[in-house]
């Protein structure tokens, strides 16, 4: 795969911080994405895979949190990451009505995993996101099967691609082709420098409030393209991974703070939105070969959260951009067309 072009190579630039090596949630140290995409003419889907760790995640659980702005959304395994703060299974993504083919591949590859090691799973708890890509999708087919999910696991890499690949195949952001995006921020905390990355499945939005770089730019691709009108009712599941060690409780302020990214490109988080944020942490592992009844983690003081608060808005809204300029042209089912932003941003910037 060769360099793709991301909103920072259009001159747009995002934010005051520095930014990672990649510029993806993949500068956290351990996590990798992978990604499986179906590209037929009746189907435009796919799963994407976040891996957080190169560990046996069910026996090295990592602190985690969610956050929900709106709730029209079908993800699965959040209860228990409200409940317990951890997480213990790759996170997948995929369209809305293939949630549950994936949820039964995460249980039999952590099943898989474990027994590797001599561990039996009795309860596991895969996590599981969605967006409806049924405009460019004959979602009704549900195309995704198991083979799809591992075949996302085994491509996992942290140079992954972005736009219009895996579950960000058939979605829409905007009006335009929305899809699979990244960034990521370095903060630095007591002489030692942290990653913030964001990755994001993006369905959301209406085109009359595209904004790029603090400008309004919707309306002018509008004149330029025949976009129909709709009411804002699409998705954007977003995900948060960091080497801060933090606690639950301080991932989910940071989970929080994504609705200012999605909110600086143009979104009001609409009544028919799942708007769904997970995070986690490698800064912290709660490993099963702990023995201890007693444990210690480190944590952030919470008088110096806000550098960490900033990092997420700026990775979220330029991940937001990067899922939109990353993704190409797309033609799918019925005839039904997405147009890029990159065939357009010259002239309305």
């Amino acid at each position: 795969m060769g360099r793709q072009r991301k909103i920072e190579d259009y001159g747009v630039r995002i934010g005051s911080l520095p930014k990672g090596r990649l510029n993806k949630i993949t500068d956290v140290t351990g996590v990798r994405v992978g990604h499986c995409t179906i590209d037929t003419q009746e189907n435009k889907t796919g799963v994407t895979v976040i891996l957080p760790s190169r560990e046996n995640i069910f026996t090295n659980k990592l602190v985690a949190a969610s956050w929900v702005l709106n709730g029209f959304g079908k993800a699965q395994g959040l209860v228990q990451i409200d409940e317990l703060g951890t997480l213990e299974t790759p996170i997948a993504l995929t369209n809305t009505l293939n949630i549950g083919v994936v949820h039964d591949a995460l249980v039999e590859y952590m099943v898989g995993e474990c027994e590797k090691e001599g561990v039996e799973i009795t309860s596991v708890n895969p996590v599981v996101g969605e967006n409806n890509d049924s405009f460019l999708n004959n979602i009704r087919s549900r195309a995704v099967r198991k083979e799809h999910v591992f075949e996302a696991i085994e491509s996992a890499c942290e140079d992954f691609e972005e736009g219009d690949v895996g579950a960000g195949k058939g979605v829409s952001c905007h009006l335009l082709k929305g899809g699979i995006g990244s960034a990521s921020r370095v903060v630095r905390y007591g002489g030692t420098d942290y990653v913030i990355g964001a990755l994001v499945q993006t369905n959301l939005g209406l085109l009359e409030d595209l904004v790029v770089g603090g400008k309004l730019v919707g309306p002018a691709i509008a004149e330029r393209i025949s976009s129909e009108k709709a009411l804002e009712r699409g998705s954007i599941m977003i995900i948060i991974g960091t080497d801060l060690p933090l606690s639950s409780r301080q991932l989910r302020r940071l989970c929080k703070r994504a609705c200012v990214g999605i909110a600086r490109c143009g979104s009001y988080i609409g009544h028919g939105s799942g708007d769904i944020v997970i995070g986690f942490s490698t800064g912290n592992v709660i490993r099963d070969s702990d023995e201890r009844e007693i444990r210690s983690i480190r944590v952030l003081d919470d008088s110096k959260i806000d550098l960490a608060f900033r990092a997420v808005a700026e990775s979220v809204e330029e991940a937001v951009l990067n899922s939109m300029i990353t993704a190409g042209k797309v033609t799918g089912y019925r005839g039904h067309v997405r147009e890029s932003l990159a065939d357009h941003i010259g002239e309305v910037l």
